[in-house]
């Protein structure tokens, strides 16, 4: 029930103790503060940490092959290397509940003209799942289908920096370019997080690159995106697997690195994971830590405020007051001042989020931001802390005898 004396009452003694006010609200107001921007600056680190790692699929393994440095099988050292179509489908068919997307490539750097305009780009011959190997988004158009990689078509995806340099105004899905003397048509135009050099490759299908190529089947890279139901450890397994399968193809030793190379994004993803989890400790510690240091400050202010108040006490049980009313008042009191402080140190620690945006973005805090569940959950923690902070001293003193209270100086 609404008590409009129990409020004027509360106004004013807030109006008439302003420096008592200020400092129990302060307290509450600073620590949301802290709490709000120093994980608003936690999460911010863990999305420049993240994106870090998405320029590329996150479960990417990419297989290619260098210069053996130990004679095997017969063959002598230091021959070089070469993996084909039958070993991407070897690779690729052996366990495929383990494969999400895979795609062969071939890469070589030619002329590329259009109009009067040329330029040295690079050239990959792929296929369809390149696009989510590569992370790339369509910006007009398409990507390469099964059909183009079945009929060795000539058409290419450019990258958005290719549009740029050479075809510059319109819309350069249908043109045609001139890639090492043989005619494309652009069917789409990519981009991709990788930037402007990522953005200045052309991708054509894989056969009609090796087609150009003389007939050639021979690949520079294969790339295999694993399954994300597979943990990291079980990622890991199935990259060192696909890594011995094809030594073995190859004739490499076991024991030689450089003949042939697996790099497998999921030994980076454990220690991501175990990065984030780190910067998730320190900042909800800190966080946390916080959070106990404003309900200290209120504690310790709301028993000032309540000795302050003895007298005023003695002097209601004097005048028939009861124990609950007064514990009540001095309640009610301290849940105003919570609440109205917290919403100004919420206030204010989500403004400077908003502010900060990605201005900190080259010291790797990215879009720093707080959740709304995580806000709402400090701020009742602080509200029941200045009611639990407000009930204790309240019981005690509203326990003192009249005549023990106005003694009191």
């Amino acid at each position: 029930m609404f008590d409009l004396d129990r409020w004027q009452e509360i106004y004013s003694s807030i109006r008439s103790n302003v420096l008592r006010t200020v400092l129990s609200g302060f307290t509450v107001a600073l620590g949301l503060y802290i709490f709000i921007v120093l994980f608003g600056i936690g999460n911010g680190l863990k999305n420049a940490f993240t994106q870090g790692f998405t320029r590329d699929a996150q479960n990417l393994i990419s297989i290619s092959t260098g210069q053996t440095t130990i004679a095997y099988g017969g063959l002598q050292a230091n021959r070089s290397v070469s993996i084909n179509n039958d070993d991407y489908d070897a690779l690729v068919n052996d366990k495929k509940e383990n494969v999400e997307y895979s795609t062969p490539r071939y890469t070589s750097s030619w002329t590329v003209k259009y109009g009067k305009e040329s330029g040295s780009y690079q050239i990959n011959g792929a296929n369809m799942d390149e696009q989510y190997v590569e992370n790339r988004k369509m910006i007009d158009g398409r990507y390469l289908s099964p059909t183009d990689i079945k009929r060795k078509q000539n058409v290419a995806v450019i990258g958005r920096m290719v549009q740029r340099d050479l075809i510059k105004d319109g819309n350069p899905v249908g043109k045609d370019l001139n890639i090492n003397g043989t005619m494309f048509k652009i069917v789409g135009v990519f981009s991709d997080d990788g930037g402007d050099w990522d953005e200045r490759h052309i991708t054509v299908p894989i056969t009609t690159l090796q087609q150009m190529k003389k007939g050639s089947d021979t690949l520079s890279t294969i790339y295999i995106a694993y399954s994300p139901k597979l943990s990291p450890d079980q990622a890991i397994k199935y990259g060192d697997e696909l890594k011995d399968k094809l030594k073995a193809r190859k004739k490499v030793s076991p024991d030689d690195e450089s003949g042939v190379y697996v790099w497998n994004n999921a030994k980076n993803t454990g220690d991501s994971i175990q990065f984030l989890l780190v910067i998730t400790s320190i900042v909800g510690f800190i966080g946390l830590g916080t959070l106990l240091a404003g309900i200290i400050g209120i504690s310790n202010i709301m028993v000032y405020i309540v000795k302050e108040r003895t007298q005023e006490i003695g002097v209601r049980k004097a005048i028939g007051a009861r124990p609950g009313s007064i514990v009540a008042l001095i309640m009610q009191e301290s849940i105003v001042i919570t609440v109205i402080s917290g919403l100004i140190g919420v206030g204010f620690g989500v403004l400077t989020l908003k502010i900060i945006g990605n201005r900190l973005e080259k010291y790797f805090i990215l879009d720093p931001s707080v959740g709304w569940g995580l806000v709402i959950f400090a701020f009742v923690c602080l509200v029941i802390s200045g009611l639990v902070a407000g009930f204790v001293p309240a019981y005690r003193a509203s326990k003192i005898r009249p005549i023990e209270a106005l003694r009191t100086e």
